[in-house]
């Protein structure tokens, strides 16, 4: 005798998971997970996280910088940038100024030692970061790296 299995479910959509209007968005988590874990590997000697590295990255391209447009380059809210920021104090890897005329404003401006930091944390990253793009085609690394800048800039008129 078998047992009656019910048949499964219909989806509401009929169409399969890869056509979901939210596929790119996991494809994109996956791979920043990805990126991430690897990128973290290469931090973890050097005595910061991701999150305080992706600081020090906007600080050596943009220059000091006030926290909220830090807040905004590294999308942080104005109480993790805070945190981030103090964790950067405390090592001697930026330091918070006075901005002339706003009294209230502080901008974040990276020490030599953070300078430091940044270029060591590169020469640990090149290997593994290479390795992340190791299955790809010649030519299709920097053709992603296009894709994504101009994906993640296309609202703010960046690209």
């Amino acid at each position: 005798m078998t047992a009656d299995v019910p048949a499964p479910a219909a989806r509401a959509t009929g169409r399969p998971g890869g056509a979901s209007p939210f596929a790119l968005g996991l494809l994109l988590r996956r791979a920043h997970w990805r990126a991430a874990a690897v990128m973290s590997e290469a931090l973890r000697p050097l005595g910061v996280e991701l999150r305080h590295f992706a600081v020090l990255i906007v600080l050596v391209d943009q220059g000091p910088t006030v926290q909220r447009d830090l807040a905004a380059a590294t999308g942080s809210d104005k109480a993790g940038i805070m945190r981030v920021v103090d964790d950067l104090e405390r090592k001697g890897l930026a330091v918070r100024k006075a901005v002339p005329g706003d009294r209230r404003a502080r901008s974040v401006e990276i020490t030599p030692q953070g300078l430091e930091l940044f270029d060591a944390a590169h020469a640990a990253a090149e290997p593994l970061a290479e390795g992340l793009v190791a299955g790809l085609a010649p030519g299709e690394p920097e053709q992603l790296m296009d894709l994504l800048t101009r994906f993640a800039h296309s609202g703010d008129g960046e690209a």
